[in-house]
């Protein structure tokens, strides 16, 4: 058995001894954390469902599609392949759906071939960034986002470039 097997349960009775030696209520902090947990579900889940159906309405009407051949000769100039166009712009948007683009991708292209490994890539170091401020922004008191999505929409293009420029490099 490996040495990560043994990490959660010995994160958990360090946890526990540690909150007896301060003499806290674990349980009853426990319970506290669970249902401010439950509160924030309750808070968030109006937004996220909201980003949910907006993504696969994008998806479903062809919009996604559309939108990626537009913009594909652009994305060309920097390096990305066309292929990768669709993946690029919903990668932001949804997990599910970008998911779902990668397997085509690889079913068509392959996973051993320039196309596949970039997007692979561009998959593994992205992230849903509109989820996530869906989440984190709902969950905290800041109310205006400011430069936080379109910053975090440039770090990923600014990754995706790099990403297949290293595919190709190696």
């Amino acid at each position: 058995m490996q040495v990560t097997a043994y990490l959660i349960p010995a994160l958990f009775i360090f946890v526990l001894c540690y909150s007896l030696a301060k003499r806290h209520n674990a349980y009853q902090s426990f319970a506290e954390g669970a249902s401010q947990a439950l509160n924030l579900i309750f808070k968030v889940f109006p937004y996220l469902l909201t980003v949910m159906i907006a993504v696969e309405i994008f998806r479903q009407t062809g919009v996604s599609a559309g939108l990626a051949k537009l913009v594909s000769p652009a994305l060309g100039v920097f390096g990305i392949p066309k292929e990768l166009s669709e993946l690029v712009l919903l990668r932001p948007l949804s997990g599910a759906g970008s998911l779902a683009i990668l397997d085509n991708i690889y079913s068509v292209h392959g996973t051993d071939t320039y196309i596949g490994k970039c997007a692979s890539v561009i998959y593994g170091s992205s992230e849903t960034i509109f989820y996530v401020a869906t989440i984190y922004f709902t969950g905290t008191k800041i109310k205006k986002l400011r430069y936080a999505i379109p910053l975090s929409l440039l770090a990923t293009f600014v990754g995706v470039i790099v990403g297949c420029w290293m595919v190709r490099l190696l």
